[in-house]
């Protein structure tokens, strides 16, 4: 890639965001394609966040992408929000059209693709761990999926009822429960579930850990985490050990950034392009010693 006075620009912004292999799948499909675009990684701090988009925008930068911690808090700044992005209340895309930033949100439609390779979402009982920004657009994409049911479990039972409200506002037709991470209630609601999905950061590389005891799972669901570093998460690997079948994050990460590169530049990347070169990084010992804590859209 040259980089030239003509060059420009689109990333990434996050806290932290080095770890992200946003930059190098994109950069991959910009050389291909021809494109004069870069993609890079800017780590802004949440007071930061009002003056770099403001930056961002007089610099004449195509869009960016928003990871952790600042899927909501970006909303603020923005001077419109997609349809998808208003529902979910969270945006991980955004493209500056003629002076004015607008916010998408591709996560929904990144993750509801990549499970249903897996497994139909129609008629499902689902149950996403977190209410957080990944966990709106998962319980928003599972939603227009047709899912049957959905079931939210959080660390704080409150936030977990406001998503549960939200999420059942929007889609009537979808039998919406809600409860706090701890106890028999949280145990049996995940027990009644086809699908366990991860939407906590609990399990990235530098955390470790499991969301929920894996006891509670049972044989034959289908678990997936929306993290990809590492590959197979411990929740990964000791629910595959009871018989569930599993998939991590990494197709999500890549749909969504398929999705995102579209509406920046208007051209359909290749998303099996994208997921070697997501795959390649994140099997070559230079990326596992860079202490990679990625999730979702990172």
């Amino acid at each position: 890639m040259q980089i030239n006075a003509h060059t420009r620009m689109i990333g990434i912004i996050g806290y932290p965001v080095r770890h992200s292999l946003s930059p190098l799948m994109h950069n991959a499909e910009f050389r291909r394609l021809g494109l004069n675009l870069v993609y890079l990684a800017w780590e802004v701090a949440q007071p930061a966040l009002p003056l770099a988009i403001r930056g961002l925008r007089a610099l004449g930068a195509v869009g960016f992408n928003v990871t952790v911690p600042h899927k909501q808090a970006v909303v603020a700044e923005l001077d419109e929000l997609s349809e998808e992005a208003k529902v979910i209340g969270a945006v991980n895309t955004v493209r500056f059209e003629n002076g004015r930033a607008v916010g998408y949100n591709t996560d929904a439609e990144g993750w509801r693709e990549d499970a249903e390779l897996e497994v139909p979402l129609k008629g499902a009982t689902v149950s996403i761990i977190g209410a957080g920004g990944a966990a709106r657009a998962v319980a928003v994409g599972a939603c227009q999926a047709g899912a049957a049911k959905l079931i939210i479990c959080n660390r704080r039972f409150e936030t977990a009822e406001t998503l549960g409200e939200l999420i059942a506002h929007f889609f009537p037709h979808v039998q919406v429960s809600w409860s706090s991470l701890c106890g028999d209630r949280c145990r049996e609601l995940i027990r009644s579930s086809q699908i366990v999905i991860n939407a906590t950061p609990i399990g990235m590389a530098d955390k470790g850990g499991t969301p929920i005891p894996t006891e509670w799972l049972i044989e034959g669901q289908f678990v997936y985490d929306t993290i990809y570093t590492p590959a197979e998460t411990q929740l990964l690997r000791e629910a595959r050990q009871r018989g569930c079948r599993v998939r991590n994050g990494i197709g999500m990460l890549v749909r969504q950034g398929a999705k995102a590169f579209e509406l920046w530049t208007g051209l359909k990347p290749d998303i099996q392009s994208m997921i070697a070169t997501v795959e390649h990084a994140l099997s070559t010992s230079t990326t596992s010693h860079q202490n990679p804590s990625a999730v979702r859209s990172a």
